[in-house]
């Protein structure tokens, strides 16, 4: 039998092409229309999403969106184009590596088609998201089972759910957090804050907050932290109903007001930088704790193409290529 042909799909959220109203609207519309991300009546959901939500948010988004903008482009796409090519290089020409998005360019479905095109018989799919959600994973299964149902054959599917607890995660983020400490020195608070969910998905099974505090536990035992000087929080909420809390900018506040003056952020979820990171954690949550009565504030870049992150995808991948 001849070895069958495998293939890398790796997948993150998305990105608008440009930081503009335009384009950021329509990034909106597919990323807020997929009833994984939010599972509102469709009857009630599209008079809100495409009369209120989309033209109020839009221009105001695609803002922080130029605020951060790189030379090259989005910093979620960009990182994520080096994680691609640094992987690929890592794992050699005869395994391809591909790129694909669940909202925006480029798409999953281009990704795919790509990895199938070369003969990829066996692939394996990375989503870039550390803990399991199903706003997030579950989403890429789904687009990947839309994509692959039209076709006559599918190639064997090695589907990573989560890597929350993976020794290389886990060794890539504690080497972050001791970079950071060295330069900056340690903190009052290492805080963790973790892209948050709405209470009612983990009531019906999502597992998500579950897996962060894995990720949390296993990171404060590995840099042998005292646990009284790390807090886990959960950022980016939306909408009116209740989301995971603590919520980090409550918290941020409130520890400036109880007269902590050093603070490290660290978001462990995030695999590459973006807005989410680069504008609410790093700018807006920084005012925050300032003008509570902190002093110095420093937010811990994502791996993004940091060579230990590079290590750990391709410890991910390795196992199933090398049966």
């Amino acid at each position: 039998m001849h070895p069958e042909k495998q293939g890398i799909l790796l997948v993150n959220l998305g990105t608008p092409d440009s930081p503009t109203p335009r384009a950021v609207k329509r990034y909106l519309r597919q990323f807020l229309s997929d009833p994984r991300v939010v599972d509102t009546p469709r009857a009630l959901w599209w008079p809100l999403l495409n009369g209120v939500i989309l033209p109020l948010r839009s221009r105001r988004v695609a803002r922080l969106y130029q605020s951060i903008w790189m030379e090259q482009g989005s910093p979620l796409l960009v990182y994520s184009q080096r994680q691609q090519q640094a992987l690929a290089d890592a794992l050699g020409s005869h395994i391809p590596v591909a790129l694909g998005m669940s909202y925006g360019e480029p798409s999953l479905r281009s990704a795919l088609d790509a990895l199938l095109d070369q003969g990829v018989e066996r692939l394996t799919v990375l989503p870039l998201y550390p803990q399991y959600s199903c706003s997030t994973v579950a989403a890429v299964w789904d687009e990947l089972a839309r994509c692959l149902a039209g076709k006559r054959a599918i190639p064997a599917v090695n589907f990573i759910r989560d890597y929350a607890d993976h020794p290389a995660y886990i060794a890539a983020l504690a080497a972050s957090v001791k970079r950071a400490f060295a330069e900056h020195g340690e903190p009052d608070i290492l805080l963790l804050s973790y892209h948050g969910i709405p209470q009612r998905y983990a009531r019906e099974g999502d597992d998500y907050p579950q897996r962060c505090r894995t990720t949390t536990r296993e990171l404060v035992n590995h840099l042998g932290l005292d646990p009284d000087k790390v807090m886990m929080t959960y950022q980016s909420r939306f909408g009116r109903e209740p989301w995971l809390m603590p919520y980090t900018d409550d918290t941020l506040k409130m520890l400036g007001e109880k007269g902590v003056k050093h603070l490290q952020v660290l978001c462990p979820g995030f695999a590459a930088d973006c807005l989410e990171t680069l504008e609410e954690i790093a700018v807006q949550n920084r005012e925050l704790f300032i003008g509570a009565g902190g002093e110095r504030y420093e937010y811990i870049p994502a791996l993004n193409d940091n060579p230990d992150h590079i290590a750990m995808m391709q410890a991910l991948v390795n196992p199933p290529a090398a049966e």
